[in-house]
C-alpha cells in the first residue's frame, strides 16, 4: 500500500535549517521519491519513517511515496530497493532483521546488506518489549517461563517476522531457559499486536514504541524490555537481564539505505538531510516518549555498525540454534 506525503528537498546541514537548495551535480529529485518501509503500517519502523517524512516536508519540493512492503522479515521491501536505480529516488528504512540478521539466517538471500546498499544514517535504536495478553497469568518474565514449562508447546509467541530482532530475541531466551513456545511470525509489529490484544496469541515481542499505548490502555501487559538498561519512557518495566538473563541485550535499530552505486555526493546530501530531520528537537522528543533513541550517525559510522551487527547476530543464531518457521 502506498502512502503519499509531500516532502521538500533538503539542503546539507551547513545551510540554514529547512531552506530550499539544489544538489551541486544536478537537480534532485527530478520525479517522486519512494521510501520503502519493509513492514506494514503502524509499527515502530513505520512510525520512525513518518516522523522523519513530516519534518522533511518543510524542506523537499518533490512528492515522496512512503511505501510499506512487508514480508520475509524485511527482505521483500529491501530487495526491491537493492535492485532500484542508484539515483537517490528510492530509499529503504532497513532494520536489524533485514540488514543485520537475515544474511546469516535466510538461505538464498536476494541481496547482501552491505554489498548492495549505501549506508546513509542509523536513524534509531529502540527497545523491544515482551508482552502478554492480560488473561495470561504471568506478571514477570520468569512467571511466563514457568508457565511455558507447565504447558510445553501450548503457549504461542508472536514476532515481527521470521529473522527479525523480535524473533531472534525470544529464541535466545527460549534457548537459555530451555522452554518451548510456538513461534507465530507476522508481517510487522502492528499485525502481531492486533492479534495479541485480541487474545489470538499468548505473548509477543515487538517494538516498545508501538506496544506502550496498548499497555497503557490495558490491552496487554509488558513484562520486560530488551535493552541493557531500563527505558526512561517506562522506568517501571524491568529489563530481560534483570530477570535471570545477565548480559542479555537485543535492542533493534532502523536506518536509511540507498541502492549501491548511488553517487558519493548524492549519498552525502541524502545523509545530511536525514540527519538534520532526525536531530530536530521535536522529533527527538516524540521518539523519546515512545522509548526510542535517535542516533543520526554519519554514513561511515553506520556502515561500520552494520558490519558489527552482522557478526553479532551470526553468533546469536549459532548460540540459539534459531531457524525459520
Amino acid at each position: 500500500m502506498q502512502r503519499r506525503t509531500l516532502l521538500h528537498l533538503a539542503t546539507a546541514t551547513a545551510l540554514p535549517a529547512w531552506g530550499p537548495s539544489s544538489w551541486a551535480q544536478g537537480a534532485f529529485p527530478t520525479r517522486p521519491v519512494t521510501i520503502v518501509v519493509p513492514f506494514g503500517p503502524g509499527g515502530a519502523t513505520d512510525l520512525t519513517a513518518r516522523l522523519v517524512a513530516e519534518k522533511l516536508s518543510a524542506r523537499w519540493g518533490q512528492q515522496v511515496l512512503v511505501d510499506n512492503k512487508p514480508g520475509a522479515g524485511g527482505n521483500v521491501g529491501s530487495a526491491l530497493v537493492a535492485k532500484a536505480a542508484p539515483d537517490g529516488h528510492t530509499l529503504v528504512l532497513g532494520v536489524t532483521g533485514s540488514h543485520g540478521i537475515n544474511v546469516s539466517l535466510v538461505p538464498n538471500m536476494p541481496y547482501h546488506p552491505q554489498r548492495d546498499f549505501e549506508s546513509l544514517t542509523q536513524a534509531t535504536i529502540f527497545p523491544n518489549a515482551i508482552a502478554v495478553h492480560p488473561a495470561v497469568p504471568a506478571k514477570t518474565l520468569q512467571e511466563l517461563i514457568a508457565l511455558a514449562r507447565q504447558r510445553p508447546g501450548r503457549l504461542s509467541f508472536g514476532s515481527d517476522g521470521n529473522g527479525t530482532a523480535s524473533h531472534l530475541g525470544m529464541e535466545l531466551i527460549k534457548a537459555e531457559a530451555k522452554v518451548f513456545m510456538v513461534h507465530i511470525p507476522y508481517r510487522g509489529g502492528a499485525a502481531m499486536l492486533s492479534d495479541l490484544s485480541g487474545q489470538q496469541i499468548d505473548a509477543g515481542l515487538t517494538g516498545l514504541p508501538a506496544a506502550l499505548p496498548l499497555a497503557r490502555a490495558g490491552k496487554l501487559r509488558i513484562l520486560a524490555v530488551t535493552t541493557a538498561t531500563r527505558v526512561p519512557a517506562a522506568p517501571d518495566i524491568p529489563t530481560v537481564a534483570e530477570q535471570g538473563f545477565p548480559g542479555y541485550t537485543a535492542a533493534p535499530w532502523a536506518g536509511f539505505f540507498a541502492p549501491r552505486g548511488t553517487p558519493a555526493a548524492l549519498t552525502a546530501r541524502l545523509a545530511d538531510d536525514l540527519i538534520a530531520a532526525l536531530n530536530a528537537p521535536d522529533v527527538r522528543q516524540r521518539m523519546a516518549e515512545g522509548g526510542s533513541t535517535i542516533v543520526a550517525s554519519r554514513p561511515e559510522e553506520f556502515k561500520a555498525f552494520v558490519g558489527q551487527e552482522i557478526e553479532r547476530w551470526a553468533r546469536a543464531i549459532k548460540t540459539s540454534g534459531a531457524k525459520l518457521d
